[in-house]
């Protein structure tokens, strides 16, 4: 059973979430950073709607189950479009955005196939075991580009402060998500104590730090090209 710490996190979460969207429209940096925005906007809609589900059906309720399992999987395919427009801001002077692109939609195709072809000898169940399959192997996609996002970012020199804070939010939200699966695949018994109060406290991390770096950061800031040149090394 949920208690008052767990509500608590959801509000701050919603809260930070719209937050993030409301400064991008104060700005006038919502286009530049669309498909960031449009996953805090849904982000902030799952969590109202996980609210609203929990209090009609309950938590070990099915119902909840699939609305939380499938939007996390939404949630996790609208984070490829957030990763694919870091890469294309890394790669913009490259010119090879449409590649990015293509490659991005035959990796999430992939994943697809992949997490049905695992549950494909069992039938039973079969919906929720894609799903939760499904959602597992997407995020441990996002560990791997973001990583490689990292390096490319790396490998270029890149300078933006800004990007640079996005994406290494990014990398440290995914290693925490992959982190809590695999104890939780390791460790079924975490599930019902440790887990469930960590899972809540890495998910808030990602908005939050995007909320400090929109805030706080400004479009134009650059690293010194010293400083990105002592981490390429």
């Amino acid at each position: 059973m949920l208690g008052p710490f767990d509500y608590a996190l959801w509000l701050v979460g919603f809260l930070v979430e719209i937050y993030v969207v409301v400064w991008s429209l104060y700005q006038n940096e919502f286009f530049r950073y669309l498909p960031l925005n449009i996953y805090m906007l849904c982000e902030a809609l799952v969590t109202f709607g996980m609210y609203f589900c929990l209090r009609t059906y309950g938590f070990s309720s099915r119902k909840f189950f699939y609305f939380y399992y499938y939007t996390d999987s939404l949630l996790a395919i609208l984070m490829f479009c957030v990763i694919i427009k870091l890469y294309l801001q890394v790669f913009q002077e490259l010119g090879v955005n449409a590649y990015i692109r293509r490659a991005a939609g035959v990796l999430i195709l992939l994943t697809a196939i992949f997490s049905y072809g695992v549950i494909h000898q069992n039938q039973d169940h079969l919906t929720s075991r894609f799903v939760v399959e499904l959602e597992q192997n997407l995020n441990f996609v996002g560990v791997v580009l973001t990583y490689l996002l990292w390096g490319a970012i790396m490998k270029l020199r890149e300078t933006r402060t800004r990007l640079i804070q996005l994406v290494l939010a990014l990398g440290i939200y995914f290693s925490a998500t992959a982190g809590m699966y695999a104890l939780r695949n390791l460790f079924p018994h975490l599930e019902s104590s440790f887990l469930k109060s960590v899972l809540p406290l890495v998910g808030l991390w990602l908005p939050l730090a995007w909320a400090y770096t929109f805030t706080k950061v400004p479009e134009d800031s650059r690293l010194a090209t010293a400083l990105v040149a002592a981490r390429a090394r």
